[in-house]
């Protein structure tokens, strides 16, 4: 019985403990290994909802760079969702998954639509700030790396 009225307490606890809503902001490095391969910097944003769904993330990126296997100045859009193990980690580092969709293109050649997954590792996502490196399909290999900083919100559950 004793073990009942913890567990109940414990709970009511956690729902009475406020949820943080993060918004991200991104900086990094990325490049594709295709047909038409893409090197280039990326910016980015993410948010994070409350409550349960904080594991997942809904990602945009924009990258400018060059486009094709030449200087042809060119650029990556790309739209995420993500699963994080564990997102309120503030020190150590966790991984992340996702599936989207990305456009890449030049002014001077034919841009690629792709389907996209990815398998990424971040230190602190609980905390302001953090690396990321990422491992992506999206019409060849894609690799990806920079830096995050959140904006950590806390809001009451409703």
């Amino acid at each position: 019985m004793l073990a009942c009225a913890l567990a109940l307490v414990g709970t009511g606890a956690r729902s009475a403990r406020a949820q943080l809503a993060v918004t991200e902001g991104t900086v990094g490095a990325t490049a594709v290994a295709a047909r038409r391969g893409f090197v280039g910097a990326e910016l980015g944003v993410a948010r994070r909802p409350r409550g349960a769904a904080g594991q997942g993330r809904v990602a945009l990126t924009l990258a400018g760079g060059a486009y094709g296997g030449s200087s042809t100045p060119g650029v990556r859009i790309a739209a995420s969702a993500q699963f994080l193990l564990k997102p309120g980690e503030r020190t150590g580092a966790t991984w992340y998954g996702g599936f989207g969709i990305a456009f890449a293109g030049a002014a001077s050649e034919r841009g690629e639509g792709y389907l996209t997954a990815l398998v990424g590792r971040e230190s602190a996502p609980g905390g302001a700030a953090g690396w990321y490196a990422e491992l992506g399909l999206a019409g060849g290999v894609r690799l990806s790396a920079g830096r995050r900083w959140r904006r950590l919100r806390s809001e009451p559950e409703r």
